[in-house]
């Protein structure tokens, strides 16, 4: 085969050592270069894209080469795929040119076989001190090729990670078939938990926000000078914030108290009796000012254009030690969920001694962030955070690591149980500790279990408060008992629910288990389309 020039069949790309040892003194007449990336690739999630892109980009040949699943030592269950998949899976990326199964333990071997001009490592390697990586780069380098420490470019949409697939197999719906095809994530299994969830007492506090619509006609160019006009047709206003999360929990039938701040007016007159009507116990430290709005202006289903009527809070101190002592006195509840806006409600200092009040009363705590003030690193010693990838790599100055390694740096930085980084329309990613983390392993990935759950919704019609909806649902999954995996599905399918309609509306366990049953009617369909050969794996039928 021609590396670059599309192979029908992408087990044409899987070689083995010898066919590999050929090519190579081939490229090298041709004058072509080959690079090197190696590891388990179990799961092919976003992070290894931006990695292969990476990669890419620093020669002619892209050359993947895999642990074999002999050497696979990551934890109960795992490797999740067999080696034969795995190399399928890479080799059905357009923009990998080869791929190679190791037998053994690490690439030195190959590494000696090849020789390649560059091999690519992720960032955390750079100081491994690591003597199977040592002989790696030894062997490299003295071969007149060099060892590039690179986690690939930090990508925030889907574009680039569209451009990468082009027109292959798309690992996501293979990852998602994967998922729902795991016993633990039956629909049976799923109803469970959320029927778990009815008569939990949370405890949410955060900032109340009021987001507004202001639906517009098509918008014109004004005479005057070269700037939008619009004209509002309808404005329809949403609770946000904390305000929502408390209406989801409440909605999914548990029993939410939320401690916030709000106004002695009329607007904060209204949010009390619409969510007290909800079920929603509220508790408010008194401020003056409104409520803080963000006004959204909609045409058709794009927003195209945002105004903050945002005054921050600036408690002073007697004002802080009541916020807290409201927490105090909500006794023991099932979960504790704590949310700044970056509103000022929560300064560093008053978060970090909620976090206290929080962990001491709840059986399970969660928290999350959302603007540039907020302080994702002052909420210590909680069992969940679920940040955003830019959220958490703001909030550590952390641009060039790879995910697992930003991430154990949140968990170590705030003593924090576990965490679910969401990456928007290519879905989170659950990070975990391992139990028995492997002495002398392969950097991050030896010390925490990372699962990635896609994007569950097709096409978003509205992003705002996913993340508000995740968080809840993955808090109550959690506290009724269900495994890291399962309650990150939820989270998902609740994200997905709040992205497929616009405005903040709350997320009921109705809605929950419809998403449910229509993922799991969906999957079947789609592989009822497979069949499986005799020879092993799956064959897709049109």
């Amino acid at each position: 085969m021609t590396p670059r020039s599309g192979p029908a069949d992408p087990g044409q790309k899987i070689l083995s050592l010898e066919a590999l040892v050929t090519l190579r003194r081939r490229l090298r007449i041709e004058g072509r270069s080959l690079v090197v990336c190696h590891g388990c690739f179990d799961i092919v999630h976003p992070g290894h894209i931006r990695h292969l892109r990476q990669a890419r980009t620093m020669g002619d040949v892209l050359l993947v080469s895999l642990t074999g699943d002999a050497h696979i030592n990551k934890g109960a269950g795992r490797p999740l795929i067999p080696q034969e998949h795995r190399a399928e899976n890479l080799a059905a990326l357009d923009i990998v040119d080869l791929v190679y199964v190791d037998p053994n333990p690490t690439a030195l071997s190959m590494l000696e076989a090849v020789e390649p001009d560059v091999y690519i490592k992720g960032r955390e390697y750079e100081n491994n001190a690591d003597p199977r990586f040592r002989a790696e780069r030894e062997t490299v380098e003295k071969a007149g090729g060099r060892v590039v420490f690179s986690s690939g470019d930090v990508v925030f949409s889907s574009s680039a990670l569209i451009d990468a697939l082009g027109q292959s197999m798309d690992p996501f719906h293979s990852r998602l078939m994967m998922l729902l095809e795991d016993p633990q994530l039956s629909a049976g299994v799923l109803d469970g938990v959320i029927s778990g969830f009815r008569g939990k007492r949370v405890v949410v506090v955060g900032e109340t926000i009021r987001d507004t619509y202001v639906i517009c006609d098509r918008p014109n160019v004004a005479g005057e000078s070269p700037m939008l006009t619009l004209r509002p047709l309808e404005t329809r206003c949403y609770d946000g914030g904390a305000a929502i999360i408390a209406r989801h929990a409440a909605a999914m039938g548990a029993r939410p108290v939320l401690i916030t701040a709000l106004p002695e007016d009329d607007d904060a007159y209204e949010m009390r009796q619409r969510l007290t009507a909800e079920g929603v116990e509220v508790v408010a430290l008194p401020v003056g000012g409104a409520i803080p709005e963000k006004q959204r202006f909609v045409v058709g289903t794009q927003k195209v254009v945002k105004i903050d009527l945002v005054r921050p809070y600036v408690l002073d101190a007697t004002e802080q030690d009541r916020l807290v002592s409201l927490v105090a006195q909500m006794g023991e509840a099932d979960v504790g969920i704590v949310a700044d806006f970056g509103l000022g409600l929560l300064t560093s200092q008053t978060l970090r001694r909620v976090c206290q009040k929080l962990t001491k009363q709840c059986a399970f705590t969660a928290g999350d962030v959302s603007g540039s003030r907020a302080n994702l690193l002052a909420m210590r010693g909680l069992d969940l955070l679920t940040p955003s990838e830019s959220e958490l790599r703001d909030a550590l100055r952390s641009f060039d690591e790879a995910l697992p390694a930003a991430t154990w740096k949140l968990l170590k930085e705030t003593a924090t149980g576990e965490a679910i980084v969401t990456m928007g329309p290519e879905g989170l990613v659950s990070f975990t500790p391992l139990e028995a983390p492997m002495i002398g392993g392969d950097g991050f990935g030896s010390r925490l279990k990372a699962e990635h759950v896609p994007a569950l919704a097709s096409a978003a019609v509205d992003q705002l408060g996913c993340g508000d909806a995740l968080l809840t649902t993955v808090s109550l999954a959690r506290a009724g008992g269900a495994g890291a995996l399962a309650s990150a599905l939820l989270g998902a399918v609740a994200a997905s629910v709040q992205a497929g309609r616009m405005g903040n509306l709350p997320v009921s366990a109705t809605d929950l288990r419809r998403s449910i049953a229509r993922l799991h009617a969906a999957n079947l369909t789609f592989a009822s389309a497979d069949v499986v050969e005799a020879a092993g794996g799956v064959r897709r039928v049109s």
